[in-house]
């Protein structure tokens, strides 16, 4: 396990257990990134855990905990960081096993460390636009980019109304809000109590039901969904 530490610069976690990889691919991250290096996961996983990255680089295959088992603690551990696997594994099968486990991005071996780094420059982008962060339970709520993260990462697109609604209940998250509130807020005039029930079963349905707590006889409030 290595580090390669400046404060002035990103901080990349580069997780490889090959060491003739690991040194090529850390002198050319080195140029751009403070790299941290572990050649296991469970070594990543610490290192994850105490500490705060701008990126992640994983390899799939890797001696015990693989590079899926990773991200899935990682996304657990609800850290939001982007994470871009690189993998020997071509098939659909395998790529689609790590996006579903929590990974931004993939990037086939052997690769060029050019779209490597234009990759890793795009998933920050992606990452900073999705702005300020509200916890509702072990779910992450992004009102600027009308986007809801499960525990894993995976992101769930909310429309214009429906993210209106989940950021006002999620700005007051003690706060039970009428219908009358949450309509006189959100919806026009030409909307009625109904939308209001409508738009919570819409917002449910694309995430889990404990997403918006239903208060009987008062309204609704934010959830805490695990």
């Amino acid at each position: 396990m290595t580090t390669n530490s400046d404060a002035g610069r990103a901080r990349l976690l580069y997780v490889e257990d090959d060491p003739e990889i690991a040194a090529m691919t850390i002198e050319m991250l080195a140029d751009a990134y403070d790299v941290a290096h572990a050649d296991d996961a469970e070594g990543a996983l610490r290192l994850a855990l105490a500490g705060r990255y701008d990126v992640m680089v994983v390899d799939r295959r890797l001696p015990g905990m693989d590079g899926v088992d990773f991200v899935r603690a990682v996304r657990t551990a609800r850290i939001t960081t982007p994470i871009l696997m690189l993998t020997a594994l071509g098939t659909v099968d395998d790529r689609v096993s790590g996006l579903d486990g929590g990974a931004n991005d993939y990037l086939v071996k052997p690769f060029d460390y050019e779209e490597l780094l234009a990759r890793l420059r795009s998933l920050r982008r992606a990452f900073r636009a999705d702005g300020e962060r509200r916890m509702l339970g072990d779910w992450v709520f992004t009102p600027q980019s009308n986007a809801l993260y499960d525990p894993t990462g995976y992101r769930i697109a909310l429309t214009a109304t429906e993210n209106a609604l989940l950021e006002l209940l999620s700005a007051s998250p003690e706060h039970v809000f009428s219908r009358a509130e949450i309509l006189a807020a959100v919806f026009g005039a030409g909307d009625t109590t109904s939308s209001v029930d409508t738009y919570v079963h819409y917002i449910r349905r694309k995430s889990v039901p404990e997403v918006i707590e239903t208060v009987r006889g008062s309204g609704y409030r934010a959830g805490s969904p695990t």
